[in-house]
């Protein structure tokens, strides 16, 4: 519940900054053709906005009537423009998600299908927007294919992200809802546009990266993982006993949890013999996206087998040694006997 909120409001902070983006840019073509309306600015301002306007911005854009008047009807119809291109953007997206498709690389081109409807709509409301405010628009595809090629020296990783991501495609290395691993980040490919690719985490971390930095990848969904789970039995209990619990267990386990163990989990054997216990190993096929919850199940059967078949699992333990200590010397008792008195000489 918490997720679908935050991303509501996600889309709503989206939507309200292209209003105001939309708002921003007719305030100024207002501004440059009505510079009156600006009213906090003085008069010889607004006669500079006049001349600005005449000399660059009325050659290409003449959003003014024969008599000299602003065109109003011009800023309607591009309005109304605007409002026929979202709509139609929102009714294709609308299509797109009636259609459900099992075949993941369907669903991957389905993806990059949208993204390029997106950028087509985009390029069309400019040039047609353009021509509905008076520019010529055979001049407007002149300086568009100008500007490209001076943005194509200038932004050659916008355009190795481009192939790159068409190469993706068509090779097949990835599709929409494959698990991957990039550069050390594990996570679901939920995105694959034109220029990058969205992966998300286990824990909802959102990374998106360019496709021409997706070099060493490695796809987890292609092969079944392993899920491995190692428990530590004293060195004072029973081997064989505990490895016939373990055993029994692992067979009863495709039952009782058939989305995460398609077979039965296999004992490998005694893994490590450590300080103070002897390490058993089990590894069961699993299934990339579950990897993690198969794992903590495994965890918990283990402990509960174990600890139904008296089976000691040890755990550090802490010994204080308090030494006794050294008792003080006692002093001997001082003597008080006198030594002989020397005899005296006779006279």
């Amino acid at each position: 519940m918490s997720s679908n909120t935050s991303e509501t409001k996600k889309q709503q902070g989206k939507g309200t900054v292209r209003i105001i983006g939309i708002a921003v840019i007719l305030l100024v073509l207002i501004a440059l053709n009505a510079p009156q309306f600006l009213f906090f600015l003085k008069p010889a301002q607004q006669e500079a906005i006049r001349l600005f306007h005449a000399t660059y911005f009325s050659q290409y854009m003449p959003v003014q009537t024969r008599e000299g008047g602003f065109d109003w009807l011009r800023i309607v119809s591009l309005l109304f423009m605007i409002l026929a291109c979202w709509a139609v953007y929102r009714l294709i997206m609308w299509i797109f998600s009636l259609i459900k498709l099992k075949n993941r690389h369907a669903e991957t081109i389905k993806g990059m299908i949208a993204n390029l409807v997106r950028y087509a709509i985009v390029i069309f409301g400019v040039i047609y927007g353009l021509n509905l405010l008076g520019a010529d628009i055979l001049t407007v595809i002149a300086s568009l294919g100008i500007l490209a090629l001076v943005i194509g020296f200038g932004a050659q990783s916008l355009i190795e992200d481009i192939f790159a991501g068409l190469f993706i495609l068509f090779e097949g290395r990835f599709y929409v809802g494959d698990i991957i691993s990039v550069d050390g980040f594990r996570g679901t490919v939920k995105n694959i546009g034109i220029v990058s690719t969205q992966i998300v985490d286990a824990g909802g971390n959102n990374r998106i990266i360019n496709n021409s930095d997706i070099r060493v990848m490695t796809n987890l969904s292609e092969v079944t993982s392993l899920a491995v789970s190692v428990v530590s039995i004293a060195y004072g209990a029973d081997l064989v006993a505990a490895e016939k619990v373990i055993t029994d267990m692992l067979e009863k386990l495709p039952e009782r949890y058939p989305d995460y163990f398609p077979k039965a989990p296999r004992y490998v054997g005694v893994e490590n013999l450590s300080e103070s216990s002897v390490d058993l190993k089990v590894i069961a096929d699993v299934d990339e996206s579950n990897i993690y919850a198969a794992r903590r199940v495994l965890n918990r059967e283990l402990k509960l087998a174990l600890d139904a078949g008296g089976i000691e699992i040890p755990f550090p333990q802490v010994v204080v040694w308090q030494g006794k200590k050294p008792e003080a010397k006692k002093e001997a008792p001082a003597q008080d006997a006198q030594e002989p008195d020397e005899p005296q000489e006779n006279a």
